[in-house]
């Protein structure tokens, strides 16, 4: 008899089943959502629009983001996670899927992508904390860190092949067919996460807490610790000014100075290269000050807007683009293991909602200001404030005590999370 194990997919030992569909979904969906927006900025320029259409187009998606995250946050740690991100998944699906039809029936108008994106925040409020929830509680709690990297690196693969191809395919075929990709690989990633087998939400007492007051009990445990909301409120900040530069005053110079979307698909896959580099090295990289690190990883993020600014050849800003991405990773890893030591998994999905909050918040602000700035200051100059502000604000944050001394510790805080088995594919 043939051995029944022999044709199974080889999978880590710390991988639960639903890490690794999860992880599939999330390369699919990561895909399209790479090439989107920069089908969407060109849909606005081809329109007629300039820096404050895509400002507004792009503020109308973060701020219906932010005005949801905490309901979402709350909804992730009442509901299964799971039905959470179906939910959101194939939403956005829907969102995307008329946008597409608009742009390519050539019926699109300013009105319409700015409500269309509005709607794509609101899925993304409650995607995003349950995703991170499912992270956390989908594989062996000790080799979290590990997880949390292999996870980034699988995202991030998908977004390198996905700027490229959103950049060339807007240059040769135009960018409804982007945005069709996009809507077709959310739907897909959503039927992958109907496969998942996480388990059902805590049971709750009839006369439990409300949301209200369960989000209450969540901003009681992101205010109690300072370096949590210190460092959120500097990325605050920092998002804004990265979002002002890279989806608004970005596309401007590549349509001016670049050559168009293929040039500007290019660099962005660059960046999309950094973020896999940095997951490869946070696989095997553990830093015991995990804030320090990701602080460092932070001060990349002004290198874009600064060669942008100063007029630099493409190959360097790609090169900067890089720099960014590996310095994304490189943060994003180690908050990621901050908060998944440091804050009780029964409040995890809350938490990360504030968190996300706060990192999103300013960004409409950045995004609304970006065209006054760049009118006023003119394009080069409103790219030197945006780097930076990004480059000042990573020093100062420095200067919390708790931020510096927030080390890596072997017995998690939030280790309440179950430990899944791995389960053959």
């Amino acid at each position: 008899m043939p051995n029944r194990n022999q044709h199974r997919v080889p999978q880590p030992a710390w991988a639960g089943r639903d890490f690794l569909i999860h992880s599939a979904a999330t390369v699919v969906s990561g895909l399209g959502n790479a090439g989107a927006p920069i089908a969407t900025a060109f849909a606005i320029l081809r329109l007629g629009g300039g820096a404050a259409e895509i400002g507004w187009v792009t503020g109308a998606r973060l701020a219906a983001t932010v005005l949801f995250l905490l309901v979402g946050g709350a909804l992730a740690d009442r509901l299964p996670r799971h039905c959470v991100m179906v939910a959101a998944n194939l939403g956005n699906a829907l969102s995307q899927a008329l946008l597409a039809v608009l742009v390519l029936t050539g019926q699109a108008r300013l009105w319409q992508i700015v409500l269309l994106a509005a709607a794509n925040g609101v899925g993304l409020a409650f995607f995003a904390p349950a995703s991170e929830g499912m992270v956390m509680e989908s594989v062996d709690q000790r080799q979290a860190p590990r997880a949390f990297a292999v996870f980034r690196t699988a995202l991030n693969s998908s977004q390198i092949v996905g700027a490229a191809l959103g950049g060339a395919l807007v240059a040769a075929v135009g960018p409804g067919w982007v945005l069709a990709l996009d809507a077709a690989g959310l739907a897909a990633a959503g039927a992958l996460r109907l496969f998942l087998r996480a388990g059902p939400a805590p049971a709750r007492q009839p006369s439990g807490p409300g949301m209200l007051a369960e989000l209450r009990e969540g901003w009681r445990e992101f205010t109690s610790r300072r370096w949590l909301w210190a460092v959120v409120v500097q990325y605050g900040v920092v998002n804004a000014c990265l979002i002002a530069a890279e989806s608004v005053l970005g596309p401007l110079v590549a349509d001016e100075r670049l050559g168009g979307p293929r040039p500007w698909g290019l660099v962005n896959a660059a960046m999309g290269a950094g973020l896999v580099a940095g997951g490869l090295l946070m696989v095997r990289w553990q830093p015991r000050r995990l804030l320090v690190a990701g602080t460092a990883g932070v001060l990349m993020f002004g290198l874009p807007a600064a060669t942008l600014a100063a007029g630099a050849p493409l190959p360097l800003v790609g090169a900067a683009m890089f720099a960014s991405g590996v310095g994304g990773t490189v943060y994003g890893v180690s908050w990621m293991v901050a908060l998944q030591q440091e804050i009780p998994a029964a409040q995890f999905s809350r938490v990360a909602a504030y968190d996300w909050f706060g990192s999103v918040a300013l960004a409409p602000v950045g995004t609304a200001a970006a065209a006054p700035l760049a009118g006023g200051l003119g394009l080069d100059d409103a790219l030197w404030c945006c780097a930076a502000v990004m480059t000042l604000l990573s020093l100062v944050v420095l200067a919390v005590p708790e931020v510096r001394v927030l080390a890596r510790h072997s017995a998690p805080a939030g280790s309440g999370a179950k430990r899944l088995e791995p389960v053959a594919a």
